[in-house]
């Protein structure tokens, strides 16, 4: 079946492909490389690459990122042409990676990385691997190691670890099955065999020429098939680097083969904007300094006294913040402080929206206020109170140090109660936001046809009718593409929740995409709540609850989401089919600082099957995230099918960061290997955890910096 299935993302891969980091070699795997087999070198953290390889019939389409400075991983879509085997006449293969380097290169000592090679796929390619690098001059590298499976099948020798851990590392099963399970078993057993290869930089600096020797022994293509003839372990190529982002490589491989392969790499932490294109802010004014007039300027509180006093601050205010994209929604104003509650439409960073609200309010109110208190409202709900000292703002916005000394004197709390006297903006509610504009959906992995595109026009709408009740829709018209030529139909043994999607390509348009009701509410301290009705998603529609629980000051958080939704007909209307179900789970979401965050589901998915989701991400300061999860339920490998589980790769991508102008939207993705029924969840806008922790301390810390951008 087939396997991602995104809207509004026309690539990730290629986006910002023109800011990538330098980085070190990449083999056919798209892995840190010689040629084919490994190095013991990493990309530069964070860097996401996209590898497009081929030599023999062979078309490896490889995406990898280096989760952290030392561990890189890999999903690969492999094509092989004239496979003849099986019922395949071409077959595709879907297989991850991880590498891992545990030392770095030192005067004396090589780099040592060790690696795992379609850990989690059919075991077309399973191997394992230990390997060194060093560089003998400033341009000349080696490389040597040791590898298992795949990488042992050439030259091999009996397995070195048998001595130390036993015989039962002596042999090494094989064969072909669902895919998707972990090789564990087979993980540095059976024979093995030395790889090898050197790099030499030419005088030309994008020029690079590369020889290795090659373990692998390509037995299920030039043995078992007569796909192509492996004449010689020995592999050339040259490397030729247009630019920092994209790289070409051309190889003569095995004797036999002429090959290529095109790299193109970004990273989240480099803007391809080149910084920030946003209007600098307004400068902090400074009261008179303190001293006769000073003291008397400050403590004159007289305008307290005069009529409707808080609704024309309010209003003096709100003028000069809505040039700055933000709407008060509540604010109250004494003798020496000053409360807003604000929505910020134009700003990703929070600390920023914080920041520029504040340097409007010293240029604004009266000069005996001396405390602001900026709490951020999303939806209706207030998120967070951030206190903050006049003085200090007049004293650090040029102070070498002032973003750490302004975040440790801000005072960061669940929202404070408005005190007596608070005036609200009349103009804030109802609100009616729209637009029109195009859309791309596609499908990728398909066998039949591995890349599929719609485009068409999208009109959405939002109408917000009282604090925290937002109604909201989104309809599209296609316009061409060929999402609806899919010829396969699903083959799953259990209910079809999700494996019909190719019904709903078929059938639905122009189609409803969603048409909800939100009531977002806070139900008391460290408290959120949601519950929303409708058409929830493409293929459901009903109720779904949830109530979160996040203290301001906590990396922790717990929620609760319990659903009650029917399954759509397929044209994308309004009309529903019989299938019905009630879903649920709690969840565990854990901050685990320096950007990264796990996060655990439990409960009752969209077939009736119960189990758990877990998933890992990397979020960036500047909103970029990156992660992956997999879901293990009451369905078994044999019954889920081609996969065993649900799993796969998840992207956020913020506009800011493309354009350098400040901007909350942001284009999100899901790339899964294959689209089955179990572990299937339902798709809901706005939970509540993504809103909240962002506004939060773990995540507000780290981004202080812009608060005075």
């Amino acid at each position: 079946m087939l396997g991602c299935r995104a809207v509004g993302l026309s690539t990730v891969l290629l986006a910002g492909s023109a800011v990538a980091a330098a980085a070190g070699s990449l083999n056919l795997y798209g892995m840190p490389g010689v040629i084919d087999m490994p190095s013991a070198e990493s990309a530069p953290d964070a860097q996401l690459t996209t590898t497009i390889g081929s030599f023999a019939g062979t078309f490896r389409n490889t995406l990898s990122f280096q989760m952290t400075p030392r561990l890189s991983g890999s999903y690969r879509y492999t094509v092989l042409a004239n496979w003849n085997t099986g019922g395949f006449t071409t077959y595709f293969d879907r297989s991850f990676d991880i590498h891992y380097k545990m030392l770095d290169e030192t005067r004396y000592f090589p780099a040592v990385a060790v690696g795992l090679r379609d850990l989690i796929g059919t075991g077309l390619y399973s191997g394992e691997y230990i390997v060194a690098t060093k560089s003998l001059t400033p341009n000349l590298k080696v490389t040597g190691g040791i590898g298992w499976g795949r990488l042992g099948s050439s030259g091999s020798f009996s397995n070195p670890l048998s001595a130390i851990l036993g015989s039962g590392f002596d042999t090494r099963s094989a064969g072909f099955g669902l895919g998707g399970v972990p090789g564990i078993g087979n993980w540095f057993r059976g024979p093995a065999a030395f790889f090898g290869g050197v790099e030499w930089q030419t005088p030309n600096p994008k020029l690079k020429l590369k020889v290795e020797y090659s373990s692998d022994a390509y037995i299920p293509e030039s043995v078992t098939r007569s796909i192509f003839t492996r004449r010689s372990p020995i592999n050339f190529a040259v490397d030729y680097r247009v630019n920092r982002s994209v790289q070409l490589s051309g190889y003569y491989l095995y004797g036999s083969e002429i090959g290529f392969k095109v790299s193109m790499s970004m990273n989240p932490k480099i803007s391809p904007a080149n910084g920030s294109l946003e209007a600098a802010p307004v400068p902090v004014f400074r009261r008179p300094e303190t001293g006769e007039l000073g003291f008397k300027l400050r403590a004159d509180t007289g305008w307290v006294n005069q009529p409707d006093v808080q609704t024309v601050l309010l209003g003096n205010l709100q003028v000069v913040l809505a040039a700055e994209g933000f709407v008060i929604e509540m604010a109250s104003f004494t003798g020496k402080r000053a409360e807003v509650r604000v929505r910020n439409t134009k700003y990703e960073s929070t600390a920023q929206a914080v920041g520029r609200v504040a340097r409007m309010m010293t240029r604004v109110l009266p000069l005996s206020i001396d405390t602001f208190v900026v709490t951020p409202v999303e939806n209706g709900m207030a998120l967070v109170s951030v206190t903050l000292l006049r003085q200090d703002l007049e004293d650090l916005e040029n102070d070498p140090e002032g973003v750490r000394k302004s975040f440790d004197r801000a005072h960061l709390s669940d929202p404070v109660s408005m005190i007596a006297g608070a005036v609200r903006n009349d103009e804030v509610y109802p609100s009616l936001s729209w637009q029109i504009g195009p859309y791309l959906r596609y499908s990728l992995f398909d066998p039949d046809n591995p890349v599929r595109i719609d485009v068409g026009l999208r009109v959405q709408a939002e109408w917000e009718v009282a604090r925290g009740v937002v109604i909201s829709g989104s309809a599209i018209k296609k316009a061409a593409g060929n999402l609806d030529s899919v010829t396969r139909t699903s083959n799953s043994v259990i209910q079809h929740v999700r494996s019909d999607f190719g019904l709903y390509d078929k059938q639905a348009d122009p189609a409803l995409e969603y048409l909800q009701v939100d009531f977002f509410f806070r139900p008391g301290r460290d408290l959120y709540g949601r519950v929303t009705a409708g058409y929830l998603e493409r293929m459901y529609g009903g109720v779904s609850a949830e109530l979160l629980w996040k203290p301001i000051e906590s990396r922790l958080a717990i929620g609760a989401e319990v659903n009650l939704v029917r399954q759509r007909a397929y044209d994308g209307g309004f009309g529903f089919r019989s299938y019905q179900v009630g879903t649920g789970n709690v969840s565990a979401y854990l901050d685990m600082r320096n950007g990264y965050s796990a996060q655990v589901d439990v409960g009752r998915y969209l077939a009736g099957d119960w189990g758990a989701t877990f998933a890992f991400d990397r979020t960036f300061n500047n909103g970029w995230k990156v992660g992956a999860f997999f879901t293990l339920t009451t369905v078994s490998f044999a019954d889920f099918g081609e996969g065993s589980f649900d799993k796969g790769l998840r992207f956020t991508i913020p506009i800011s960061w493309s354009t350098g102008k400040p901007s909350r939207d942001n284009r999100e993705a899901i790339i899964r290997p294959l689209t089955r029924d179990g572990g299937a969840r339902l798709k809901i806008r706005n939970r509540l955890y993504d809103q909240v922790n962002v506004r939060h301390k773990a995540r507000l810390a780290p981004t202080w910096g812009r608060f005075w951008r």
